[in-house]
């Protein structure tokens, strides 16, 4: 038999659990049984409990077999998995069909499983580089224009309407200007940045490329964390291609704009996440905060007038322009437009990314996708937008989940990560956490965070060691008051949300007066 053909992720998290040892082992089994088989490494399609996904060719689409070890090979061959057979447990049908992709919105992440990462004629087939024809004959000011009109806001956590931004830079007087990528994804629960990195290069080469044109940039940077060596391996191969076939150059496809970018991989700061220590790392200084006014938008990187977005936003662009502003904007509610890539993590079963428009709640995603706690037992805390977001009890999981509804309840969606915990969760010691973590990944410029992340600690363990305990909490109060209100970043500036949340949902956790009781799920 010919034409056998096989996807098998090349995604970090495939990778991690032997995506290369199952290539080796189909490989050896085709020989074996003298099977011609051609195998394509593609991103993941975030189904992460079902890692390594292998994906067969049939006439009628692709069939999933999953979670596949090196040595189910043989057994699934015996099953004529080859043929898409549906005699193996591991079957799964049609992978379009499985319900957790099926009843997905996937505008950012279209592309993600489906193509090999670095064909650039996969990516073409599948729409690629046609937002950047469209803004090759458009207008500086109509890009922006199309980018405000979509309502795309920043996907890095801070939500502050991207087409505002461009619209600054664009209006700045400088003889030189730059784009400048946050791919620095150091928030718990999230791989979002990675995976479209890993799974689809060219869709943030593209949106990199379009804003350049958008602001008159000519040069761009992706400020990629160390902890990902697989997506700065495929980002580098994938400018490369770009810059060969006139993609990205002095003169991209004989338009007379020039754009070129490359990967500056950072040193492991959680702080290099806020865009302002970012560029200082960028610079080769250490990573701090820096104060505002000036406007990274008018005074940015190397003192220039810079974009500032990151991995998610810019991905999104090219949608936004090949399709139009109004098809993007028509998804999401209120004020929050488009699509977000949740990802879900922590206890439960069915850990993955689910991209999908503003307004679903947290308990769909957490029992319609997460199919409910891996341990089994009652879900009791989630914290969404990563180690400075709230923990939500079960009586606000059905909350909308946009900007400003998780606002109103002093929560924030941030970068879309959600990690849940069962009902086995000690809150004042996660608390104690979220303090302990601001004072080591502080940047020290600002008392508030430096010092006060250290008092917050050690007030948090007094409480639960029960040394004057009502007395500690009215302090940690006003600490927090504090740290909201005086820090320079978000860092010290939210770290109170984790901390204040645990104590009002949670405070039988802190031996105080315990709340009245939530109804169960």
């Amino acid at each position: 038999m010919t034409n056998i053909t096989f996807y098998v992720p090349q995604d970090a998290a495939a990778l991690a659990v032997g995506a290369n040892d199952v290539v080796a082992a189909i490989q050896a089994e085709a020989k074996k049984r003298q099977l011609i088989v051609n195998i394509i490494r593609n991103g993941s399609r975030g189904m992460l409990w079902l890692e390594t996904l292998v994906e067969v060719v049939t006439p009628e689409g692709r069939v999933a077999y999953g979670p596949v070890e090196a040595d189910d090979v043989p057994a699934l061959f015996d099953a004529g998995w080859h043929e898409g057979k549906p005699g193996h447990t591991l079957y799964h049908g049609q992978t379009e069909e499985i319900p957790y992709l099926k009843k997905q919105q996937r505008l950012t992440f279209a592309r993600v499983g489906i193509i090999n990462p670095l064909s650039l004629e996969d990516y073409q087939a599948h729409g690629g580089y046609e937002g950047l024809k469209k803004a090759l004959a458009m207008t500086p000011e109509k890009i922006v224009e199309e980018v405000t009109e979509s309502g795309l806001r920043g996907r890095g956590g801070a939500a502050f309407p991207t087409g505002i931004k461009w619209n600054t830079v664009l209006k700045a007087q400088a003889d030189q200007k730059y784009i400048a990528c946050n791919a620095d994804e150091g928030d718990s629960g999230t791989f979002s940045d990675r995976m479209v990195m890993e799974g689809d290069p060219f869709t943030l080469i593209e949106g990199m490329t379009i804003a350049g044109v958008a602001v008159g940039a000519t040069y761009g940077y992706i400020y990629l964390r160390s902890e990902y060596p697989q997506a700065a391996d495929v980002l580098n191969k994938a400018i490369a291609i770009a810059r060969e076939t006139g993609w990205l150059g002095n003169d991209i496809q004989g338009s007379g704009h020039a754009f070129d970018l490359e990967v500056r991989i950072g040193a492991g700061a959680y702080i290099c996440g806020e865009e302002t220590s970012m560029l200082d790392s960028l610079e080769g200084k250490r990573g701090q905060v820096r104060y505002k006014p000036p406007l990274p938008a008018l005074k940015g990187l190397f003192g220039k007038p810079t974009v500032i977005n990151n991995v998610i936003s810019l991905a999104s662009v090219p949608i936004i322009l090949a399709k139009g502003g109004a098809y993007y904007r028509d998804f999401g509610m209120g004020r929050s437009k488009g699509t977000l890539p949740f990802q879900l993590a922590g206890n439960l079963k069915q850990g993955g990314l689910v991209e999908l428009a503003f307004g679903v709640t947290l308990r769909e995603l957490l029992y319609d996708f997460g199919g409910g706690s891996a341990s089994g037992r009652p879900l009791r805390a989630v914290q969404v937008g990563g180690p400075l977001g709230a923990y939500l009890p079960e009586s606000q999981w059905d909350i909308p989940l946009d900007y400003e509804s998780y606002m109103n309840v002093n929560a924030m969606v941030g970068h879309g990560g959600i990690v849940a915990f069962d009902d086995t969760v000690d809150m004042a010691h996660m608390a104690e956490y979220a303090m302990e973590f601001c004072a080591v990944e502080s940047c020290g410029k600002c008392t508030p965070c430096r010092i006060g992340a250290v008092r917050g600690t050690e007030v948090i363990q007094k409480i639960r060691q029960d040394h004057q305990r009502e007395q500690q909490v009215h302090l940690l109060r006003d600490l927090c008051d504090t740290m909201l209100s005086g820090s320079l970043c978000a860092l010290g500036g939210m770290t109170p949300y984790p901390v204040l949340s645990a104590l009002e949902h949670f405070p039988q956790d802190f031996g105080l007066e315990a709340a009245p009781a939530a109804s169960q799920a």
